[in-house]
Formats: C-alpha cells, structure tokens, sequence
C-alpha cells in the first residue's frame, strides 16, 4: 500500500467508534478481528513504530547496542529491514547493473552508474532530462526504487524502478504513464512532503523530529531504535546500574514482545500494514498479498485465541529472513498435531494434514503473483487452499 492509499486523519472516524462503525460498514466481525489501524496506535500508544520523536539526541545508533547485544546487533545488520534504505551511490545492484534502460511510446529511460554515481535521464529523442539519483529504497530481491532532487530542491521518485525478475528497469508500481503530459511528467512525480514523512518512517531511523523529516541526522536503514524506541535513555540507566548507582532498570526501553497478539501483529503492520489499514485504504485482491499482518489476522485460526499466531512465531527480525518453506515447518507442527488420527491437545489444538508434514507453508500459503511488483508474495492467510479457486479478500 502507498502512503497516500491511507484515508487522511481529517476523514478518520474517532478510533473509539470506528471499529464499531466500520464493522457494520465493512460487514465483518469485531471480535474475530480486533485490531487497530496504524493512525490509531499512534494518537493511543506512548510509542509505536512511525512514529515523530522531539529530540534527535534520544537516538544513539546501532553501535551503543552492541555494548550488551553485540550478536544480535550484528545478525540484524544483515536482515532485508536493516538493508532496505541506502544512499544511492551504496546501492549493491546500481552497481551491478551500471546500464539499465527502459522505453515505452518515444520516451527512453536509463540509469548509468560511474565513478560512484548513478545517473538518471529520461528523453523523447529531442530533449533530455538527466539527474543523480539520491537514495535507493529496497534490498532489490523483488525491487529497488529511487529518489532524487531536481534544481527545485524538491524531492521526487523515479518513474522506473529496478526490478529482480527483469533484472532491469520498469515502471515503478502504480506510477505507470505511457501519455505523459511533457519531458518531466515522464522522468518523475514530486513526492509530497507528508508522504517523505511516512516513507522514510517505514525505511529509516530517527528521520522524523518534531514532525519534520530530518534527512542530515537520519540512520539508514530499520535499526534497533525504530522498534524498541529512542535508547538514550536506556543506555544511560544501564549504565547507572552496570556502575551500581542503581536498581536494574524496567522501562527504559520498549520490549514489543509484552504486547498482545493483536497489538503484536499490528506493530508489524505499522510498515507492514494492518488489518484496519488495509480495510481504509479500499485495498482488495492480490495487491493485498504483500500486506502479511492484514493477511494474517484473516486467517481462520486467527481467531481461535492461540497467543503463539503472531509474526514473531515465524520471523525474528534479528535473523536474516528465512525463505526455505522446511525453516517453518517446526512453527506449523507447534501447534498442529504431526500424525494423522492423533487427538488434539491443549498445546496443538490444530488437525494434522493429512498430505504430509513438511513445507507446509507450500500448501497453506501459496504465493500468489503481484502484477504492479513482476514477482510472487507469501500469501499469510493461512488456510486450506482449493484448486481453482479465486483470491480470497
């Protein structure tokens, strides 16, 4: 979902009456699926991912956590959210493909990377618009896209973007425009500063101060202080107490493993989207398969009440993300019975499939193909898929 599929706050229900609204609007059942949208734990929550904080000198970079985390500090670095934002000059794939291009209609697209810079033109066969691309957004597995800045001092987003399954340029999702008006509407769009905001939110750390984006003192990348808060104030009470000048401090950091599981999985799907956000936005059919938090709370045993179906079950955003479906097997066999006939328990209230018992997630979590991304996604609605049938909203 784009940040500007999400409905403004100016025509937001009050979040007190809005599960009760929407859910008669909506036709859908409260209580099987009880979570909030991502403006609503911000207005609720003292902190939620996204979120603005006043003062820059609250963060204090990966590198203070090392001190007490260091493996964990440094199996986090590796992980697609870690590596997910870059100045475009370290972006890995600009420099394996130093020339891409793309056509459509007489407009010709390149991006050429020399010399540590990567430059980005676009012509109709008279005139040519070229700029030095910025920043890079994503690790490239399924794509990358990019920002620049035009003599404006405006920030504004490549009409293409790198694509894996291409291994070159295409339309960047949803910014497809094979009439464009003039030269400039082909390069680009300018990107609104309250849409920088909530990008960047999502792909860095410490951008946004005092509601503002901070572009010079922002940390690249998903770091330890987008999820758990600014740590200043951690590492000083730890400090105090490594010194003996005080008690083993409890609250000086954000821990999301004391969550519900419906707040859980929302403060995943504060990037990932949530259930509501998917709901507002007017989101159906297989665009919806790259939002896993909305697709996970559809799934029937979501609402069954067993506090293990969140998505830390499954991923640990401290390990690099597993993408060999046997790495979860153990995950579905935790809570299903493994032999066929075998009575469920207390601890595995799920029926053993009656296929097999290995690469569950290949059965009961088809990808499903994106068109707008030219790649397949996990789709997270768990459930027992028929042949035939059509994407289930």
């Amino acid at each position: 979902m784009t940040a500007e599929e999400v409905l403004p706050k100016s025509l937001r229900i009050p979040c007190r009456v809005s599960l009760f609204l929407l859910c008669m609007i909506f036709g859908y059942a409260c209580a099987a699926t009880p979570q909030l949208s991502t403006d609503d734990h911000l207005a609720e929550s003292a902190f939620w991912p996204t979120q603005s904080n006043p003062s820059r000198e609250a963060f204090v970079g990966p590198e203070a956590c090392t001190r007490c985390h260091g493996s964990m500090v440094a199996s986090q670095k590796e992980t697609p959210m870690a590596r997910n934002f870059m100045d475009a000059s370290a972006s890995d794939i600009l420099h394996t493909h130093p020339d891409m291009s793309f056509a459509v209609a007489n407009y010709h697209y390149k991006m050429q990377t020399a010399s540590g810079q990567t430059k980005y033109s676009v012509t109709d066969g008279v005139n040519t618009l070229t700029y030095p691309l910025l920043w890079a957004f994503g690790t490239g597995r399924v794509g990358q896209s990019y920002l620049f800045r035009k003599d404006d001092g405006a920030i504004y987003e490549a009409r293409v973007t790198y694509f894996a399954t291409f291994k070159n340029l295409g339309f960047t999702p949803d910014r497809a425009l094979t009439s464009p008006a003039n030269l400039d509407e082909a390069m680009e769009r300018q990107v609104p500063q309250a849409e920088i905001v909530r990008c960047f939110n999502c792909h860095t750390t410490a951008s946004t101060i005092n509601g503002n984006f901070d572009e010079k003192h922002l940390i690249p990348g998903v770091t330890c202080e987008a999820c758990h808060g600014p740590g200043a104030a951690h590492v000083k009470a730890m400090d105090s107490y490594v010194a003996g000048k005080s008690a083993l401090p409890k609250t000086a950091i954000f821990n999301s493993a004391h969550l519900s599981p419906n707040d859980a999985v929302d403060f995943c799907g504060a990037c990932h989207t949530t259930w509501w956000d998917v709901k507002l936005s007017g989101m159906t059919g297989v665009r919806t398969a790259r939002s896993a938090p909305a697709r996970l709370v559809s799934s029937k045993c979501w609402g069954k009440g067993d506090d293990r179906l969140v998505c830390t079950a499954c991923h640990d955003p401290h390990q690099q993300l597993q993408t060999n479906p046997a790495a979860y097997d153990h995950t579905c066999l935790s809570c299903h019975v493994n032999t066929p006939g075998a009575q469920k328990t207390a601890t595995h209230p799920g029926a053993a499939c009656p296929v097999a018992r290995k690469d569950c997630t290949t059965c009961h979590m088809p990808k499903t193909y994106v068109p707008n991304m030219h790649d397949n996604f996990t789709d997270h609605r768990i459930r027992i898929v028929k042949a035939g049938e059509p994407y289930p909203d």
